[in-house]
């Protein structure tokens, strides 16, 4: 005796090589690219070279600046305020890594402490003046100068950068 056909289908064997995808997010929170970003929403800045993705990263809240440089005076040595300088390439692992976190401590210093990146590849210069060896690098600017001891290589969990940042920023002494 025959059986009757199957009316329910079976999916494809899955390549190993297929790409998995997660969970959608509901029509309501995605956002079409006729709908614009918050106001005090931007794009992530592309890396240097290259073109921007239809798919850009956007950054809400008191996002970090990317600075060069030219701006690296004005912005870092002649600064009222704190400025930790990040230097980090699109390349470094570490660097994304750390990356929400950096974005983080700008929020929840905003006010005491200025975040500035600096894109490694693009500044030669500053790397080479601050001896910046390893990717990412932290370091604290107070009145024009480097903070002693405030330099920090690698990544960091948000509160090992919290247990960095706040004995620095009580301090006033620099080198």
């Amino acid at each position: 005796m025959a059986s009757a056909p199957s009316t329910t289908a079976t999916p494809p064997p899955r390549s190993p090589f297929s790409p998995v995808r997660g969970p959608r997010l509901p029509a309501t929170l995605r956002l079409s690219p006729a709908q614009p970003a918050p106001a005090a929403c931007r794009a992530a800045p592309a890396a240097t070279g290259r073109l921007p993705s239809a798919r850009a990263r956007i950054r809400c809240g008191a996002a970090v600046n990317f600075i060069g440089q030219n701006e690296f005076a004005a912005e870092v040595l002649e600064s009222e305020m704190p400025v930790l300088v990040d230097f980090i390439a699109s390349w470094c692992g570490p660097c994304r890594l750390i990356a929400p976190v950096v974005d983080w401590a700008s929020e929840e210093y905003d006010g005491r402490l200025k975040i500035v990146k600096i894109d490694h590849d693009a500044n030669p210069q500053l790397i080479e003046e601050y001896k910046v060896y390893g990717l990412p690098t932290l370091i604290l600017f107070k009145n024009g100068q480097e903070v002693p001891g405030s330099r920090r290589e690698g990544a960091i969990t948000k509160d090992k950068l919290k247990q960095y940042l706040e004995p620095l920023l009580e301090t006033s002494t620099v080198a």
